[in-house]
This record gives C-alpha cells, sequence and structure tokens, in this order.
C-alpha cells in the first residue's frame, strides 16, 4: 500500500512548519506539501492529487470551512483534516465531510489517530479494512472458564486493563481474564472505537459517561461498569476523540 499524499495549509509560518515536521515523521505519509493561503492551496490541489488535505480554519479572505466546501464539491475530493484551535467549529467541520478535527498545539498521537481515519476512509484503506474485517477473529474474544468456552462480544467491552500478557475484559456482565497482549487489541480495535488513554488501559469511546478528577488531581473517564485512569499524555487526545465523537452523533442514543 503505497504511503499518503497530504498538503498542510496554515496561515501561520511555525503552525504550518510544525504540522509539516510531523506529518512527514509519519511512516504512513509519503509526500507532504504546504500553503500559507486558501488560494495558493487551490492551485496546488489543482495540479496535483492529494489524498487529504489538513486545514486550518482561521486564515484572512476563505476561511478554511469554506475552502473545505469547495474542495467537497470536486469530482474526486480529497479527504479532509480540520486543524485548529477553535473547538467550536467541530460540528459544521463534520457537517461538511470532514474525517476528522483536530485541536491545537498538535499531539503526534493525535495527529497519527487522523492519519489512521484517513487511511481507513481511502479506496485502498477501505478495501482492505473490508478484508480485515471478513477475518476479524478479534471481534469476539473466547473465554476459558471452568471448562467451558464463553465468547465475549467486542461490543459488550466498556475499557480492557493489561495484566502482564493477559488482559481483562470489562464487560456490563462481569470481567474476564484472556491471554493475549493489549498491543493486539489495540491494533485490531482501534477501527472500532477503542483508544489507548494509559499504558495499562485500552478505552471503548462509546463507552464513556463522562469524564472525572480522582483525589489528585488525575483524569478518570467514567464508564458504567467502572473507573478508568487516563495518563497525562494520552488526556488531549480522548478529549479530542470524545468531542469528534460527539459531532458525528454517536452518543445521541446514548451508551450501551
Amino acid at each position: 500500500m503505497t504511503g499518503l499524499r497530504v498538503l498542510a495549509v496554515d496561515d501561520v509560518a511555525p503552525a504550518l512548519e510544525e504540522l509539516r515536521v510531523l506529518l512527514e515523521e509519519s511512516p504512513e505519509v509519503a509526500e507532504v506539501a504546504t500553503a500559507g493561503d486558501p488560494v495558493s492551496a487551490l492551485r496546488l490541489i489543482r495540479d496535483r492529487p492529494f489524498d487529504a488535505v489538513f486545514l486550518d480554519i482561521s486564515m484572512p479572505g476563505l476561511d478554511g470551512l469554506e475552502l473545505g466546501e469547495l474542495l467537497g464539491r470536486m469530482a474526486e475530493p480529497p479527504l479532509i483534516v480540520f486543524v485548529t484551535a477553535h473547538a467550536e467549529h467541530a460540528v459544521q467541520a463534520y457537517g461538511i465531510g470532514a474525517v476528522d478535527y483536530v485541536l491545537k498545539p498538535v499531539a503526534a498521537d493525535r495527529l497519527a489517530a487522523a492519519i489512521r481515519r484517513i487511511r481507513r476512509s481511502t479506496p485502498q484503506g477501505e478495501g482492505a479494512a473490508r478484508a480485515a474485517a471478513a477475518v476479524d477473529a478479534l471481534a469476539v474474544i473466547p473465554v476459558e472458564l471452568g471448562g467451558r468456552t464463553r465468547f465475549v462480544p467486542r461490543a459488550d467491552v466498556r475499557f480492557v486493563e493489561a495484566h502482564g500478557d493477559y488482559v481483562r475484559l470489562h464487560t456490563p456482565s462481569g470481567a474476564h481474564l484472556v491471554r493475549i497482549p493489549i498491543s493486539r487489541l489495540e491494533e485490531h480495535w482501534t477501527h472500532a472505537g477503542f483508544v489507548r488513554v494509559h499504558r495499562s488501559y485500552l478505552l471503548g469511546i462509546a463507552a464513556v459517561q463522562e469524564l472525572r478528577s480522582d483525589v489528585s488531581g488525575g483524569l478518570l473517564a467514567h464508564t458504567d461498569v467502572g473507573d478508568v485512569p487516563v495518563s497525562r499524555r494520552h488526556a488531549r487526545g480522548l478529549r479530542d476523540e470524545l468531542m469528534a465523537a460527539a459531532a458525528r452523533g454517536d452518543f445521541e442514543a446514548g451508551s450501551s
């Protein structure tokens, strides 16, 4: 699978350079072009194809949302990720078809999540996702208990807790210990809405009911089967993921 060709657009030169460096460091990205204003971006997009465009919103003249709407009218539009300091435009951004909405300052792991979304949304990624879904043995986890095998659907799992080479799957019916590395579950479950929030925890975004502070000032994600600690390095990414899920309407029916 070939690397992504992406365009970064921002009228603030230091922010544009920082985004360029982060994009170039991604193993999923093969080519990064930059533009300091929407008009220059349109010229580049007219002259050569891009898989995705990373757009700032607040720019003079044509802002990022207006540019995104123009790109959406193309016969073969690039995917759009908004990169902005303003959280209030998320609903509008997803309304015009953005695949992600990343808040500044941009964290490398949060940008990596956006790139994974782009990859899954490209024709090659969609084909790979369909192929993976056809053989996704980890959509249901077999649990051995007392000589019997119980099958736990991924949809029932609220969060995963690592215990060495094992993980504990936390569900409304109880916790189930399984011999599998948490890194393997993360690899297979990211597309299903699970994110790493701590070195020992994988969390289902749809299961989060609220964020709380613990007695020491740390962050906890509250679910109907317990609280999950969120490390400082993952806190911003989790908030971004929750905001994106809310903007997409993922919580409208409530958590299962």
